[in-house]
């Protein structure tokens, strides 16, 4: 097990890496589907599609899944780190983070938030927290107040689904 980046080079500890994987009890390819054993399997690897971080004591730390990483202005954010923050405010029940279409970055950083009932939090308060917490960078640009959000059958917010609303037409739906 390895952390990998896009060049296939291991990542320096403490720094975010596709957790990748290689033995001999590995599968051998998706059954009828090339395209996808060869970017699962690419340099001699399993790519899980989960990236972590890796501590001085080797633990691994789960960031996020790189198909929700968000590019913005060459910068990696991913959404997971930004939803701790927002779900630790009081007032929010439930919060997704995508990138949306933005011309100057690339992407944006967009947070829909479910409000807990009866309430309804300030969006700049919601940004300042994430910038104070994580940065500029990965501040929400926009907040997106709506009574739920899509979920998979396992009830995780569905992000192809919401980002389909913003990206539909415009290219990035990744799964």
């Amino acid at each position: 097990m390895k952390l990998l980046d896009d060049d296939l080079n291991e990542v320096p500890e403490g720094k975010p890496g596709e957790i990748c994987v290689r033995s001999r009890q590995i599968m051998d390819g998706y059954w009828k589907r090339p395209e996808q054993t060869e970017e699962t399997l690419r340099g001699g690897w399993l790519h899980t599609g989960d990236v972590a971080r890796q501590d001085d004591r080797g633990f691994l730390y789960i960031v996020d899944r790189k198909k929700d990483m968000i590019v913005s202005g060459g910068f990696n954010v991913f959404p997971r780190e930004i939803e701790d923050v927002l779900t630790s405010h009081g007032d929010v029940a439930m919060a997704a983070v995508i990138g949306v279409p933005d011309e100057k970055w690339g992407e944006a950083v967009k947070a829909i938030i479910v409000p807990r009932p009866g309430t309804r939090p300030d969006p700049e308060t919601l940004m300042r927290m994430v910038r104070d917490s994580k940065g500029a960078v990965h501040a929400p640009k926009s907040v997106e107040f709506v009574d739920e959000i899509p979920v998979t059958p396992i009830g995780k917010p569905d992000k192809k689904a919401i980002r389909a609303r913003y990206w539909d037409g415009k290219g990035r739906l990744v799964g």
